[in-house]
């Protein structure tokens, strides 16, 4: 494979680049100092919401399963067989609705301030109102929160269809990225 320039080509070049000067200067560009990225504000736990789900979308089947895009296999199926080591748990048994958001809520304050990356959460079967009132509520709600990675229903020994196994966000990952934001 020949690398010459036909003599046609060049010259067309030359042709074209006539009476042209080249530039003569010895200095390099100036170094230009990009803008300092800026800090995303830290949320309030209202902001910590995505408002773009409607209850309504969300189907709530006997066995729950959930994951944001990017969550990988892996860890996801150690979520599912019930490998991940549970920091914290929550029982809202019992509770009205708006108690066991409120509840929920401070939960995963909770776990954040304790750094805590998989947690369990039971909400029972429903089987005293017929319906899985809880269970539907939970499901919808932590696919709202931001901190929230992925859930499954749990193992049978840790409570089957009536708890999940929550993966929160990793707590070292988010230190390490606002301190690089600075």
């Amino acid at each position: 494979m020949s690398k010459s320039i036909p003599p046609a080509d060049r010259d067309l070049f030359r042709a074209e680049t006539e009476g042209i000067e080249p530039l003569r200067h010895d200095q390099v560009e100036p170094y230009r100092q990009r803008p300092r990225p800026r800090p995303r504000p830290r949320l309030a736990d209202d902001d910590e919401l995505l408002d773009t789900l409607s209850e309504a979308e969300v189907d709530t089947h006997e066995y729950l399963e959930f994951a944001r895009p990017g969550i990988q296999k892996r860890l996801f199926s150690d979520l599912q067989r019930g490998d991940l080591e549970i920091g914290l748990e929550l029982d809202l048994h019992g509770l009205t609705a708006e108690l066991a958001r409120e509840t929920l809520w401070a939960f995963l304050r909770e776990c954040h301030e304790r750094r805590i990356r998989c947690a369990r959460i039971i909400h029972g079967k429903g089987f005293g109102s017929g319906q899985p009132v809880l269970k539907r509520k939970v499901n919808y709600w932590l696919r709202l929160r931001r901190d929230v990675l992925a859930f499954c229903s749990a193992t049978r020994r840790d409570g089957g269809t009536g708890a999940l196994y929550v993966l929160l966000r990793n707590p070292n990952k988010a230190r390490a990225e606002r301190a690089g934001q600075r």
